[in-house]
């Protein structure tokens, strides 16, 4: 089996492709990038006589990349959230299997040529989307009915290690974005940035954050899958670490992260290009306090006629050094890349049956892909418990 890495010269993806390396057995893994620099830099990293190069440009030279492609059985895409729909077009002509970390881009317009091919599209394969719809699907069907489902996540890391770091940050909390929903009583609801925030206990060393709605594909990935188990709301929130927030905050109430035009020295310059500019190339936006990642996902249903509430949280090892290859930023590039780099196996160990554009809970056994992340030291906590009284939504 072949599997072309796209975009794997980037700091989350080299680390499916590392995943690949040590897990998997793949005749032939390749390193396909626009970066011919960073991406010759991973191979040597990985240093495994399957692993190479090759330069693809899907924006510019799209023929050549679907040709590439061609020669591949899966194509594992960590490309921006932004080009998602390029390079899922790219996928979807070249007639081969495909899985990406976001699941918020336009995957979903492909679905037909993805099935005419018999190939499996698995969109958002990542921390979150990804391993909060296993946690939701594991919850779920312990149960007769689910209807609360509550997604939270704190990404620990510096403000802008990368490009499309700093570019999820800006787009997630832009006041314009229409994504940004809840699903409530069958209607999803458009909210504002920092709406509905909520206190969320995330396992140590993380404690305790007020989180807020984002846009994320759970949202309206879940009821779609899950249609027969009464669900009546679903929110999915995050954060990062406080002095991120305390940043976002302060330009979304000075009006800034629309990224309006500002006129610098008679250059029309958008102010968030500006400052996501300085954040990348300055020392401030590269450091954080506290590396890693930490989820959090609450189930609320019931079983035999008894309210019943499934609280699910993830813990990986210590960013302080204690255990190599978690240090610091690696503790988060870690815990985002590896479960793409588990899904592509799975589908190319043939479990996948469905073909199509799929969601990952309709896609994998929470089973496999928990007993996969405990094989890296990537380990799920579940407890239940009994609802004595009972509220409404809200």
């Amino acid at each position: 089996m072949r599997i072309l890495c796209l975009g794997a010269a980037g700091k989350i993806s080299r680390e499916s492709v590392n995943d690949l390396v040590e897990f998997s057995d793949f005749d032939k893994i390749t390193v396909a990038d626009c970066n011919e620099k960073e991406g010759c830099e991973v191979v040597e990293w990985l240093n495994d006589p399957r692993v190479d190069f090759q330069r693809v440009d899907f924006l510019h030279d799209r023929d050549a990349a679907v040709k590439l492609m061609r020669e591949y059985d899966i194509v594992m895409d960590g490309t921006p959230i932004s080009l998602n729909d390029r390079s899922t077009s790219c996928i979807a002509d070249a007639g081969v299997h495909g899985i990406n970390l976001n699941g918020c881009g336009a995957e979903w317009a492909f679905d037909r040529q993805f099935k005419e091919h018999g190939k499996t599209c698995v969109a958002g394969m990542g921390m979150t989307p990804g391993t909060t719809n296993m946690m939701v699907l594991r919850a779920v069907n312990q149960l007769d009915t689910a209807e609360i489902i509550r997604i939270s996540h704190g990404a620990f890391r510096s403000i802008a290690f990368s490009p499309s770091i700093t570019e999820t940050t800006r787009i997630e909390y832009d006041p314009d974005l229409p994504d940004r929903v809840v699903y409530e009583n069958g209607e999803f609801i458009h909210v504002p940035p920092f709406a509905r925030p909520r206190d969320i206990k995330l396992p140590q060393p993380y404690g305790t954050h007020t989180q807020w709605i984002i846009p994320h594909a759970e949202t309206v990935t879940l009821p779609r899958s899950l249609p027969n188990m009464g669900i009546k709301l679903i929110e999915v929130r995050g954060t990062w670490p406080p002095k991120n927030m305390q940043l976002i905050r302060v330009l979304y109430d000075w009006g800034m992260l629309s990224n309006p035009t500002a006129k610098v020295n008679g250059v029309e310059v958008g102010v968030m290009d500006a400052i996501g500019s300085y954040l990348i190339n300055s020392l401030v936006g590269q450091e954080t306090e506290l590396w890693g990642y930490a989820l959090h996902v609450e189930v609320i249903g019931t079983k035999d006629g008894k309210k019943l509430q499934h609280i699910l949280t993830h813990t990986h090892p210590a960013s302080d050094g204690t255990v190599k290859g978690w240090e610091k930023l690696r503790a988060y590039t870690r815990n985002v890349g590896i479960p793409m780099s588990i899904g592509a196996q799975i589908i190319a160990e043939g479990k996948v049956e469905k073909a199509g554009v799929l969601a990952p809970e309709q896609a994998f056994n929470p089973a496999d892909i928990f007993r996969e992340l405990q094989r890296r030291q990537i380990f799920v906590h579940e407890e239940i418990n009994a609802l004595d009284s009972w509220r409404q939504p809200g």
